[in-house]
């Protein structure tokens, strides 16, 4: 399968590509700065170095691509950024509306009936209002994906944590994981690909939990 991969040189990107790599998949990278992948991994893909708004280096690197993942992310912290809507206005812009996109959100933008009551009124609420800048640019990108044509996925962990693959892995379509509290990166990595020719999960939220 052919994958075109946006913020591969994060934690999640990284996960995401080596699991590709690993299950035998053809993978183009969009990076602003190539020296950010290893050697021994940068020589198993196509590199594409381009910034978001570089319309056609996008449109070239998404042509021939079975799907395209984004796990685009803020490095700023609690700052005020755009980097996730503009992905996704990236995204859609690049493939012109049309084919498969799974793209990387967070478990704590709203409270649902998957949640407990202390995530619902106490722990959710906190994380809103402590991260309320990057998750203003998590839901603008959300309302886009949701109001274009593509065959999207969005993809929701709880709080992102490093570890091996689990055996614990459990996802939740249109809300929360009951008690998740964590998702490790590995697991979030598989359940993306796993979604990838997933029928079901298209126009859908999905969340994981590890």
């Amino acid at each position: 399968m052919r994958l075109t991969l946006l913020g591969a040189t994060g934690g999640t990107g990284r996960a995401l590509l080596d699991q590709a790599l690993e299950a035998g998949h053809e993978v183009t990278v969009v990076v602003r700065n190539p020296d950010g992948l290893p050697d021994a991994v940068r020589d198993r893909v196509t590199v594409v170095r381009a910034e978001l708004a570089d319309h056609d280096a996008l449109a070239a690197a998404v042509k021939d691509a079975d799907a395209v993942m984004s796990a685009l992310g803020s490095r700023a912290g609690r700052a005020p950024t755009t980097v996730c809507s503009d992905g996704a206005r990236a995204i859609i812009r690049a493939t012109g509306g049309t084919g498969r996109v799974l793209f990387v959100s967070a478990g704590g933008l709203e409270s649902d009936a998957g949640d407990g009551l202390a995530a619902r009124y106490l722990v959710k609420p906190l994380i809103q209002r402590i991260l309320r800048a990057p998750y203003d640019d998590l839901r603008e990108a959300e309302r886009l994906l949701r109001a274009s044509t593509l065959d999207w996925t969005i993809v929701r962990p709880a709080r992102l944590v490093d570890g091996p693959r689990s055996a614990r892995r459990r996802t939740a379509v249109d809300r929360s994981v009951r008690g998740g509290m964590t998702t490790r990166r590995a697991d979030l990595a598989a359940c993306m690909l796993d979604l990838v020719n997933d029928e079901t999960s298209v126009r859908h939220v999905v969340s994981v939990a590890s």
